[in-house]
């Protein structure tokens, strides 16, 4: 199945919206916003990050918007961000898209984070490059309570 970045479309935001709504999604990812059902703050936010100098990307796999991935932040202290519809875990997706959002931002290092249980997640980031660098507790919206989550960062 081909998997392709592209820009982000305004015909995308729906289909995230559904995605990051995902019971099952929010309790692996985590650190989620506060009420992932605010239609609102979903479309502000988003509003917001098209309006930076992030790098946003829709994920697509033969031709269907399966997620989204993304560098942000400040210079020398960017973070990646993806986001994949649960239908399509466990193909290898989120390993191609975000190997193809690192080819087109060069800069480095980059940073990313993962709950400490998101396996899928930290083996994505592993495959990528990304090494382990710290850990931290965090309150966890999805989860209503403090969770551990492990800081990696990518140099080359």
């Amino acid at each position: 199945m081909p998997i392709v970045l592209r820009r982000v479309h305004d015909s995308d935001l729906p289909v995230f919206f559904r995605q990051m709504n995902d019971p099952e999604s929010l309790e692996m990812a985590a650190f989620t916003p506060k009420d992932p059902t605010d239609r609102d703050a979903f479309d502000a936010h988003w509003q917001t990050m098209r309006a930076s100098s992030d790098v946003l990307r829709t994920i697509l796999a033969d031709g269907d918007v399966v997620g989204s991935a993304a560098v942000y932040g400040r210079p020398g202290e960017r973070e990646v961000t993806y986001w994949v519809d649960r239908a399509y875990w466990g193909r290898g997706i989120a390993t191609e898209a975000l190997s193809a959002l690192l080819s087109e931002v060069p800069e480095r290092p980059l940073f990313a984070r993962a709950a400490a249980d998101n396996a899928g997640s930290l083996r994505v980031l592993a495959k990528c490059g990304f090494r382990p660098t710290a850990r931290a507790v965090g309150f966890a919206n999805a989860r209503g309570g403090e969770t551990e989550e492990i800081v990696l960062r990518l140099e080359t």
